[in-house]
């Protein structure tokens, strides 16, 4: 049987820019496995693309995906928002492979990422310092863009 064209297309000026609006929403799916069970979890969480520590999130220890996250660092996002009319499933959307890792408390880097944190998420400031909260910083390896009907683009990791 001969082999289809794979009909994900490398991403183009107009499929940049789309990641680029996606990636600003601030917030996505995390998708994340059970350490205990191997089943997938979801769940939603606050997201930013920070200047100097690339994608990342700050993960309360409650959640579930916290030490999800700690044993299984492979993970994927999802980013998009459906609109007001129309097939949900024609909506601009990105998926994101990455590996997970957990910021370390004497980082060098935290006290920017947090202050640059707080500017986006100022509503964080009551728990970003509670002794249970961390920065996941979300190493991508592989990313696809679904632009809509027929527009799908490979996406490079070093783009996001």
């Amino acid at each position: 049987m001969p082999k289809r064209p794979d009909p994900v297309q490398p991403a183009n000026d107009d499929a940049f820019a789309l990641v680029d609006r996606l990636m600003a929403l601030g917030h996505a799916a995390l998708a994340w496995t059970d350490p205990d069970t191997g089943t997938p979890g979801i769940s939603r969480i606050a997201f930013a693309r920070d200047p100097e520590a690339g994608l990342l999130t700050l993960v309360s220890g409650l959640a579930p995906h916290f030490r999800a996250l700690r044993d299984r660092p492979d993970c994927a996002l999802m980013l998009g928002e459906v609109g007001d009319k129309g097939d949900p499933l024609t909506h601009p959307r990105l998926m994101i492979r990455a590996e997970a890792r957990f910021l370390d408390p004497d980082d060098p880097a935290l006290p920017g990422i947090r202050e640059r944190w707080l500017k986006r998420n100022p509503k964080a400031r009551i728990y970003v310092d509670l002794p249970d909260f961390a920065f996941v910083c979300l190493t991508p390896t592989s990313a696809l863009l679904n632009g809509g009907f027929a527009r799908a683009f490979h996406v490079p990791p070093d783009r996001l």
